[in-house]
């Protein structure tokens, strides 16, 4: 296996996409791809139990740089849910934008989960390790910002990491990485328990003082805090093996939006109770709004007028 999860910086190179014409489906025509035109992505749209997900009318053909070109779908039965970014994340990675193309073809060729699911015009078998590649680099040739697609390529190695079959290594390296990013995880994120317990000094079950935060002024915590959530993740990176880059990323931006992601997974569950709760029980919904106004105009009277 060539690897190559941890290649240099790319060269923009939009001509890198082309439109890679029509699968011939139902006894329509096929049409071949054609590299003197522009990238045509057309959606249509299904349903799947509330689900939306989408099927290229086109295929999309790429030059990668290692295995040439790449043309997808494969498939007719294809589907993919353009950017697969939960929703917490959109605000960060958005469903769509200049990386779209970039994502279609890396959705297509982890299509088949953790087998290796394409391969190339010039028959190169591509495993999910190097579709991760290929999709940082194709990235880099929509013009998408650097720092984006990095985030971006941390995150579909994770997925990587922990889908059976994901690693095309012997089975005791695969468990080796899975094992290191799994206790690096967990660890930044015990960390960050750790260190809200500092920041609001309170005693919470199993939380420890860190040392670079102690009993300090706030501001100083959070500087020390921040200094903490970039140095660990630097140090457990080795715990990663060969995606050490992935895992300083993941750790950072777990530490750093540990809070972030905890608020706004409180609002999003708030958002959902409360719209179940308009949909199944409209007139408890109506009075749950009322007391809620009336305590809002109560308490602003009472903070106003002391």
């Amino acid at each position: 296996m060539r690897s190559r999860e941890i290649s240099g910086q790319v060269t923009q190179q939009p001509r890198r996409f082309y439109d890679g014409g029509v699968l011939p489906i139902d006894g329509r025509i096929g049409l071949p791809p054609d590299p003197e035109r522009d990238p045509r992505i057309v959606l249509e749209r299904h349903t799947d139990g509330g689900g939306e997900l989408f099927s290229l009318e086109r295929r999309v053909a790429y030059l990668d740089r290692h295995f040439g070109e790449i043309l997808v779908p494969a498939s007719p039965d294809f589907r993919t849910d353009l950017t697969s970014t939960p929703a917490l994340f959109t605000w960060l990675v958005p469903k769509t934008g200049a990386h779209l193309p970039a994502a279609l073809v890396h959705d297509a060729l982890v299509a088949g989960g953790g087998e290796p699911s394409y391969d190339s015009t010039s028959g190169h078998t591509i495993d999910r390790v190097e579709a991760d590649r290929v999709f940082r680099d194709a990235m880099a040739d929509t013009g998408t910002g650097v720092i984006r697609r990095w985030i971006v390529w941390a995150a579909v190695t994770v997925a990587t990491v922990f889908t059976p079959g994901g690693l095309p290594w012997p089975p005791r390296l695969n468990w080796l990485h899975r094992v290191g990013a799994a206790t690096s995880i967990v660890a930044v994120i015990y960390l960050g328990y750790c260190a809200t317990c500092d920041l609001f000094d309170r005693e919470w079950w199993l939380a420890w003082p860190l040392p670079w935060m102690g009993e300090r002024v706030w501001w100083v915590e959070i500087i020390g805090g921040l200094c903490g959530a970039i140095a660990i993740p630097l140090v457990l990176s080795v715990l990663w093996g060969r995606f050490r880059i992935a895992g300083v990323i993941v750790g950072v931006m777990l530490a750093v939006l540990l809070h972030v992601t905890v608020a706004l997974a409180l609002i999003s569950l708030s958002y959902q109770g409360l719209e179940r709760l308009a949909m199944r029980e409209p007139t408890l919904a109506r009075a749950l709004a009322t007391i809620v106004a009336l305590a809002a105009l109560a308490g602003l009277l009472w903070f106003s007028l002391g």
